[in-house]
């Protein structure tokens, strides 16, 4: 997969808004400074793609904006990974898959009626951040070898 960052939207707190940004710092083992899982153990990024949510908006009827499903990284195309292990490289910075990431209800509240179940199998995979950097809007991504941190030709 090479694809390119699309949007970043960090949410200070659990229930505030997200906010978008043309870059932020990612931290190993710590998560995206400024976001509100910025320490957690494992939830460090999650990573959506925007044709997944095109297909959403088609299902839905209405549109599905990007920061509205309170995902940090919006990538132009999918597809991207889901298995715990499988790595991604996001610009200079290096993450691992720890699990699908599975619609909120509050969706519902946010985007529309339906958008949760629009959502089911598109909402994106979270991972943990294993070699920190700068994420910016247009870096390339690209799936990275399992063994090593190089990505995949």
């Amino acid at each position: 997969m090479t694809a390119r960052v699309l949007e970043i939207h960090l949410a200070p707190g659990r229930r505030l808004p997200t906010r978008s940004v043309p870059s932020v710092e990612a931290e190993a083992g710590r998560g995206l400074v400024g976001d509100r899982y910025h320490g957690a153990k494992h939830r460090h990024v999650s990573v959506q793609a925007r044709d997944e949510l095109d297909l959403a908006a088609a299902e839905l009827g209405s549109a599905v904006p990007s920061g509205a499903t309170r995902r940090n990284i919006t990538v132009d195309h999918g597809p991207v990974p889901t298995r715990p292990g499988e790595r991604l490289r996001v610009g200079p910075v290096l993450l691992e898959v720890v699990r699908v990431a599975a619609p909120c209800r509050l969706l519902d509240d946010g985007i529309g009626p339906g958008a949760a179940a629009a959502l089911r199998r598109r909402a994106g995979t979270v991972f943990r951040i294993l070699e920190s950097g700068t994420i910016s809007v247009g870096d390339v991504v690209q799936e990275a070898d399992e063994e090593s941190s190089e990505p995949t030709p």
